[in-house]
């Protein structure tokens, strides 16, 4: 199992904390689409490490087209030297529509379609194919040798798919090279749904689970006392009733009989009272999403839970650490 960071901020940090994270040891580095452009910082740290995997965490598919995506994408593998991982996701309608703009409708058919139209454009560049790409969505019929940047020298770059329901999922399996599970993910939700789903994406494809890779952003609750354990339970409490509030999430809770709170954790973000919302994610609901122990038994606790069925996993902590106590991690976990 592979161990990845994260870079978030903006650019001024970007440099510096990719080659750190590299020299700790770490095997990747994902940048989210928050506050910030998730691109940049990756062709920063492409000039500033020599081993790790770069990859977006997600980047919003829905706010680009397939063919900025493809070309970004093309120019990031080449800067990597073939190390650049391609990770989108969908958001939800909300985001699209208000934040970015951009239109919205049937997402995993859409999903499906953009990731097939990025291929066939690579395609197009690296075999010389005819771009001829004609769906629901997207059309892609022009590509003049000026635009054309030719064949990529390291090929085409992974691409990974996050979702959490069924559709979606079953289309990372169909058209993608691996799987970004969500962070509000439990190891029954990820057995009963998430598995079977990919699973029947694969067969779809005639292809089976063989080279397809699981990654996961996993919450984490440590700390070197119970202080520290304390105030890392509360921040994750808070993060999984942000995610838990949000209606395309439900299936989760309802496998767990949980999903009520659904509707209590929506009322009250409408009405502002985010502070208040952790409160209602009790200890079982905490543990059944959270690796929850002290520092030197995280490892074994991340083994236990993910070990067999992820190929990458990366620490989720909404909350304040430093670096050494997750350079302990990474050793036991390596050392395991």
């Amino acid at each position: 199992m592979k161990i990845d960071g994260g870079i978030r901020g903006g650019l001024d940090e970007a440099t510096a904390a990719a080659a750190a994270q590299e020299q700790r040891g770490y095997d990747g580095i994902w940048v989210p689409e928050t506050s910030h452009d998730p691109f940049l910082p990756l062709l920063l740290a492409a000039q500033q490490t020599e081993r790790l995997d770069l990859a977006t965490g997600i980047a919003v598919a829905f706010a680009r087209s397939p063919m900025t995506l493809a070309q970004t994408a093309w120019d990031l593998q080449s800067a990597s030297h073939g190390r650049f991982i391609l990770g989108l996701g969908s958001q939800i309608k909300a985001h699209i529509t208000r934040r970015f703009s951009m239109p919205w409708s049937h997402p995993a058919a859409r999903m499906r379609e953009m990731i097939l139209a990025i291929r066939a454009i690579w395609a197009c560049w690296n075999d010389g194919t005819k771009l001829d790409f004609r769906g629901d969505f997207y059309t892609h019929t022009l590509m003049t040798p000026f635009f054309n940047p030719g064949p990529n020298p390291y090929g085409d770059a992974r691409i990974f798919l996050a979702g959490v329901g069924e559709l979606m999922t079953e289309v990372a399996g169909e058209v993608a090279d691996g799987f970004i599970c969500h962070g509000f993910t439990t190891r029954r939700y990820l057995d009963e749904v998430t598995l079977p789903a990919l699973e029947k994406g694969r067969a779809k494809a005639g292809k089976t689970m063989e080279g397809f890779e699981l990654s996961g952003p996993m919450f984490v609750v440590t700390g070197r006392d119970e202080a520290e354990m304390a105030e890392a339970a509360k921040g994750v409490r808070a993060q999984i009733a942000f995610y838990g509030s949000t209606p395309a999430y439900r299936k989760v809770l309802d496998l767990h009989g949980w999903g009520d709170l659904q509707d209590e954790l929506n009322r009250m973000s409408k009405e502002g009272r985010w502070d208040e919302m952790g409160t209602l994610v009790d200890d079982e609901i905490l543990e059944a999403f959270a690796v929850v122990a002290p520092l030197d038994e995280v490892a074994a606790g991340l083994r236990a839970r993910w070990g067999d069925v992820l190929d990458r996993l990366s620490f989720y902590t909404p909350y304040d650490s430093d670096d050494a106590q997750w350079d302990r991690v990474i050793a036991d976990l390596k050392a395991g």
